[in-house]
Parts: structure tokens; sequence; C-alpha cells
């Protein structure tokens, strides 16, 4: 994803079919960093004014704070004072005052809700909302909420057994289509956490274990009739009574974004210069851990600064592209990599640069809506990045030139301010001479003299030249990544050309 700041409550824009949610940013006066509002949360001035106390809010008190010298915001039924984070906000005091004195939850979810308010507005707390009394008439119960039966039978549910070394959890999905990239499973601290995704849904068997367990986890999928199951060694061959205890979220079946993000912590391997401000991280998973991030997805990762949870979303990429096209990629499974811009002042990165080899990070299950199958039936893929928005093409190239056959032409269009910015220019080259569907254009913003290739900005005219389907009617992908202006300009453009919304994907950070 885009190296852009984290923020507290993320600023809504339309929805482009984006992979993680959008945000604009616009440009903060000095001395309004994240830093900067750290600094001013612990310096023990009256963020909420009101003096240190805690009240409780009814909806017609939160209705009056509407104005920006005097705004709250109610999230998850806890009410906060926002006024004084207005100057600090990336998203800009407009789309902080689209919530002024309602309830912003639906606003907060629909565009990031894995980042942390409860840490970044603590201290802008003012209480909870009062709670409306519930009134039945007379003879009636309230109603419930049930599953109808259809829905029933697609629930997935489980099962376990036991040998004098294993216990085995089988999960039945009650899915053809299973695959690992969609079971996610943790083993910490002897409590287990196994998440089946199904479509927008997800599946959860999450318990504490009754005894101790030991080393890998093990999991395998029947594919074809949707069974996962997921073996643990024990650390004592004694006979379990019980599994363990059913803990607060365990065999439910939810929507995705109602589930809370999982981390884990994953230790940081090595570190590799990519470009002057660019690395490469390789972060391994825990043993007790089967993920798989799917192409197209992002992971977020949280580190505390200065006693703030911070979170940022990045987008994995490969350890290097796929020269040699005759198989599938397999680099996934038991490392993460990321490729991360450094900038000097950016407080995120800044601490990631300073992670040593053998320290430990923590990163989150998989978000994100593309799908595979949008490539796997293209014809002809077009890739517009700019800068770090390159992160999201390297599984798409991978995906598209050793997995689709279909696919006629594959373009990689590149943006960069000048040569030296390039990613992985020469492995790019390379793949452009390895197959011929495989083409890469370079577009620098800021060349050099010598510079011979194509120069400026993304434009209607570069586009018009770059993006040709490959025959009339040919199934057209268009994926784009970069920062907001760039994205936004360009499916614009791709729109003015006759592009429909649904050839287009754009990945926002």
């Amino acid at each position: 994803m885009l190296n852009v700041p984290p923020q507290a409550f993320p600023a809504p824009r339309s929805q482009q079919r984006v992979a993680a949610g959008g945000r604009a940013k616009v440009p903060l006066k000095p001395g309004r960093s994240l830093m900067d509002w750290i600094r001013l949360t612990k310096s023990g001035k009256d963020l909420t004014g009101l003096k240190g106390r805690l009240t409780e809010v009814t909806e017609d008190e939160l209705a009056k704070h509407n104005k920006k010298e005097d705004c709250w915001i109610c999230i998850r039924g806890f009410v906060y004072n926002v006024t004084p984070y207005m100057e600090y906000h990336p998203g800009g005091e407009d789309e902080l005052m689209k919530a002024a004195g309602t309830d912003g939850t639906d606003l907060f979810d629909q565009v990031h809700r894995w980042v942390n308010y409860e840490s970044m507005l603590k201290e802008c707390l003012v209480g909870r909302m009062a709670v409306k009394p519930v009134s039945a008439p007379k003879g009636m119960l309230p109603e419930k909420k049930i599953l109808g039966a259809s829905a029933k039978d697609l629930t997935p549910s489980y099962d376990w057994f036991q040998t004098d070394s294993l216990i085995t959890i089988v999960i039945y999905t009650k899915q053809k289509n299973m695959n690992a990239e969609l079971v996610i499973v943790d083993c910490q601290d002897k409590q287990l956490r196994g998440e089946i995704i199904v479509d927008d849904h997800s599946y959860l068997v999450e318990i504490g274990l009754d005894h101790a367990v030991q080393g890998d986890v093990a999991v395998n999928i029947a594919e074809k009739i949707g069974k996962v199951e997921i073996t643990l060694k024990k650390k004592d061959n004694i006979h379990w009574k019980m599994l363990g205890q059913h803990l607060e979220s365990h065999n439910t079946f939810i929507k995705r974004t109602d589930r809370g993000l999982f981390y884990r912590k994953c230790k940081l391997i090595s570190k590799t210069e990519v470009t002057h401000d660019t690395k490469l991280l390789c972060l391994m998973l825990p043993e007790s851990t089967h993920l798989h991030v799917p192409t197209g997805q992002h992971v977020y990762l949280k580190q505390i600064i200065a006693g703030t949870e911070v979170v940022k979303p990045y987008t994995p990429v490969l350890p290097f592209l796929p020269l040699d096209l005759k198989e599938p990629s397999r680099h996934d499974g038991a490392y993460i990599y990321l490729m991360i811009k450094i900038y000097s002042c950016g407080l995120f990165t800044q601490a990631l640069d300073h992670l040593q080899i053998g320290d430990y990070i923590s990163v989150s299950n998989p978000e994100g809506n593309f799908k595979k199958s949008q490539v796997q039936t293209s014809e002809d893929l077009f890739l517009l990045a700019a800068g770090t928005g390159f992160t999201p093409m390297v599984k798409l190239l991978s995906c598209a030139l050793t997995e689709v056959s279909c696919l006629r032409t594959v373009k990689l269009i590149f943006f960069n301010k000048t040569e030296d910015d390039i990613l992985w220019r020469n492995q790019l080259e390379q793949l452009a001479l390895k197959d011929e569907r495989f083409e890469v254009q370079f577009i620098l913003s800021q060349p050099t003299k010598d510079w011979v290739g194509k120069q400026g900005k993304i434009s209607l005219s570069l586009l018009s030249e770059f993006v040709k389907r490959s025959k009339k009617d040919s199934k057209v992908l268009i994926c784009i990544c970069g920062p907001t202006p760039f994205t936004e300009q360009g499916v614009q453009y791709l729109k003015d050309l006759g592009y429909s919304q649904e050839e287009i994907h754009a990945f926002t950070a």
C-alpha cells in the first residue's frame, strides 16, 4: 500500500472498488504532525473541556456539539471531543465535520475500521452514549435475530478427535472451492484461533486449549469438499477429556467487517536496500501460524510509538519477480515480504527503519476486496503504478504471467520522479525479455537530460497511448495504485477513454 501517515478518524471518499478504503490527504500546518499530536495528548492539557470528568451523553446533547470549534463525535458508543484534533487530521477538517454531532461509527467503518481511535483519541474521551430503554408491547417479546434455514445450512461447523500424540480439529466449511488463502490459523499461549473466510463472511473456532501443545501447526485442506483439518502436537502424550474452553467469539459466523482484526508478532529476518529510500523487509511468521496473503490484499503493521498504538497498511510483495515462468511462485507460508519507502519525516516508517534484525512487529490478518478471478478471466491486463504503488502489482504480475493462460498482453506503466526511484528496474526489464506478453513503460516526472524515455505525469494523452485493447472486444482489467491524486485522476481519465467501472480496480490506502 502507499506510504501515507496513519490517522485516527479517516476521511471517507466515494468507493472506486477500492482495495483498502480511500482517504484523501490535505497539507497540514507546521507543528501538526502525528508526533505533534502524540506530544499534545501527553502534555496534560484538558482536551475534552470537561476537566477530567466523564459524562453520559444523550443524542440531544451530542447533536448540540456540531461546530468546528465545538465538535463531538460518537464511535461505537463512546463520545470524543475531536475539536483539538481538527488541525492534526490528515483528511482535513471538512471530513471530520461530516460526523460532527452524530454517531460516526458507520462512516468510520466504511473507510478504515482498523485504526485504533481508542489509543489516538483517548485524551479526548467525553464519555459514553446514554442507553435508550427498549420497550416491547405488552404480551410480545423483543424480536431476536435468527438465521434462516438456508443460511444455517451454509454455516460451517467443527469437530475434533485425538490420538496419543495429536489433536485434530476438523472444520466442515460447506464450500467447494476452499484453499489455503481462505484459512488462517494461530496457536498462541494455549489459545487456538482458526478462521475460515467464506466470501464476505468469517467463521471462527477460538478455544483456550485444555493442555499445552508444541511446535508447528499442520493445516490440510480437502479443497473439493471444503474440509479443513488443523493438527496440533500434544506437549505431553496424555488423553484430553475436552478440547478446552470456548472463547467469546468461538463458533461464530459473521461478516468479516464485524470481526476484529487479529495480530501476531513476526520476527524481522532481513532488511535489503531496493533504492536510495526504499527497503525490502522480510518478516518470519510464528511456526504456529498458517497464513497466506492473497494476491491484491494487504496487512496492517502495528507499532507502539511514544506510548500510542499506530497502525498502517502495506501490501506484501515477493522476494523477487518470477523470472522462471514455468511454475507459480511458492514464497508464501513462512515469510512476509514488505517493500517500504522510508520517509525522513515519517514517524511510522522511521520506526520501521530503526528495527533491528531479530526484533518483532505485529502483523494483522489480510484484508482487501480484490479477487484473483478478476485477472484469471482477463485477456488484457494494464497496471498503472506510481512509486510504492508498485507493491500490489508484484503479486499481480506473478499471478498473471504464471497462472493465466488467456492473457494476451500484460503492461506495466510505471510513474516515478527520477531514474533512481524506479523499484526493481532491472528485474522488470529482464521479465519483459523473458515473456513476450509483458511490456514495461517507465515514465519520469523529473528526468535528467540524459533520459531518453517518456516523461511527464499521468494524463489522458499518455493513457490513450499506452492503454489499448489488443482487439476490439477483448476483456480488460486495469489496476491502478499510487498517491490519492494520481489514483483519482487516473480513474477519471480511464473512464473518459471509455473504460467501465467494472474494468477498473483502484488500490488506495
